[in-house]
């Protein structure tokens, strides 16, 4: 892939800022998204600030060569409602977070003293291009029900009485909600195709700031007017804004009386096997950053580095916002768009983040972004996601039914959605994906890796 600035370049300090933001802002909706689901009044802010701090952790395990951002990870959602169910208080909650997060920290530690004794010739003929290249494609795809989901959505809700249920409804026009995500998808295509220098590398934040003004516009008119389907963006959030993250680690103290055996092993049950299906989807996003900069990142700084990074960060990220970090798709998707490798960009970025949960104002003008907006933008993020595997798809022979039966099972079973849960342990779809195109293609003859033929010249 043609990049603009490479892993080691330095764009200028006003430049980085500018690409630091646009980074920002692609992780910002999912980074704060995963508290909000949670409850407990976990807080937002300090999962923003977590995330910086899980990024830095990285960046230095991998000598600032793998250019990635660090969020808040969905995967062990489960994992933290056990926490908070299994506690006596909603204290001893939090102090679960924080040793769920070092207990699917241990088994990333473990699993990188591994690959650094084995080497990774195994995972290369575990997964070749015909299963990882696929799975990178899930990855992507599985993401789409949430951009198109976000685009006929707004943030202003109201409630009404459904079937006898006090229900939240949104206020906006889904049809409004779609033309201005519709907006902001275009023109973020528009800038990233046609712009010139600058303008070309920074299209999310276009299409963003161009979205925003428009949703702003029709929600003024609403407020003044009182009609409800055209108010989109919520700005009451203004009125109870946090100026100051309200950090994990200062709730956990109060609940080290609440610790018992059984809820140690409750976490440990609850985190440690989420930490080994994760580890497949750090392989696939490590390949896929791979493939966009040209450069092995499972070589150098090599696997054992990056998870060591991936899982010491994320502890460290537990820490202070609770949620156990993992690398972002979102973020990859970023640089494939805009060009952009250069890792000094995640360095702003993460200080960015850990700056800005300080200053309550900004990070809720972030927040009220609003959904039809950032789906507009996750389009083309989740959709790059999904080209970037189906690329590497192209090194494959599919003239080959092996790899056609490979290729086959990862996506169906990808798109369909397989996923199995085990008590409070869920296999994603990704991992469920990945883990049967592994089967399939050992069970079909896998480790000889049929390339796609070269044609002949005249």
């Amino acid at each position: 892939m043609k990049l603009v600035y490479n892993v080691e370049d330095r764009p200028g300090v006003g430049q980085t800022i500018i690409f630091a933001f646009q980074q920002l802002l692609a992780i910002m909706a999912a980074t704060i998204a995963v508290p909000a689901i949670i409850g407990h009044d976990m807080s937002p802010t300090a999962a923003l600030f977590g995330a910086g701090i899980g990024t830095i952790v990285y960046l230095l395990f991998t000598r600032s060569k793998s250019p990635v951002f660090l969020g808040s990870s969905f995967a062990f959602i489960g994992s933290m409602f056990a926490a908070f169910a299994g506690a006596a208080t909603v204290a001893g909650g939090y102090l679960g977070l924080i040793l769920g997060a070092l207990f699917a920290g241990l088994v990333y530690v473990i699993l990188s003293f591994v690959v650094k004794a084995a080497g990774t010739a195994w995972i290369d003929k575990l997964m070749p291009a015909v299963v990882i290249g696929p799975t990178v494609a899930i990855i992507g795809l599985s993401l789409a029900g949430n951009a198109v989901g976000d685009l006929l959505s707004g943030n202003v809700k109201h409630t009404e009485i459904i079937e006898g249920v006090e229900t939240l409804v949104q206020n906006a026009n889904p049809y409004l909600c779609l033309v201005i995500g519709l907006v902001t998808l275009f023109t973020t295509m528009f800038f990233s195709v046609f712009g010139k220098g600058m303008l070309k590398m920074i299209p999310f934040i276009l299409g963003i700031v161009v979205g925003y003004i428009v949703a702003a516009i029709f929600t003024a008119i609403g407020n003044a007017a009182n009609i409800q389907a055209l108010q989109i963006i919520d700005f009451g959030k203004f009125a109870s804004m946090s100026w100051v993250p309200d950090m994990t680690f200062l709730k956990a103290f109060q609940g080290f009386g609440d610790l018992s055996f059984e809820y140690i092993v409750t976490l440990l049950v609850a985190y440690a096997p989420v930490a080994f299906v994760v580890f497949a989807e750090h392989i696939a996003d490590h390949k896929n950053l791979s493939t966009i900069i040209g450069k092995d990142l499972l070589n150098d700084p090599g696997l054992d580095k990056t998870l060591l990074g991936d899982g010491i960060g994320s502890f460290a990220g537990s820490i202070f916002g609770g949620c156990p970090n993992t690398t972002y798709g979102e973020s990859i998707g970023c640089v494939a768009i805009s060009g952009n490798a250069s890792t000094i960009t995640i360095w702003y970025t993460a200080i960015l983040a850990i700056v800005i949960s300080f200053f309550g104002p900004f990070a809720t003008f972030l927040a009220t972004i609003p959904s039809c907006v950032m789906g507009g933008v996750c389009m083309a993020l989740y959709g790059f996601i999904a080209v970037s595997g189906l690329k590497m798809v192209q090194q494959v022979d599919l003239g080959d039914n092996r790899n056609m039966f490979v290729v086959s099972v990862i996506l169906i079973a990808g798109i369909g959605g397989l996923s199995l849960s085990f008590g409070n342990v869920t296999i994603t779809e990704v991992a469920c994906a990945l883990i049967l195109g592994i089967v399939t293609n050992l069970v079909l003859g896998g480790g000889k890796e049929e390339t796609a033929p070269k044609k002949k010249g005249k």
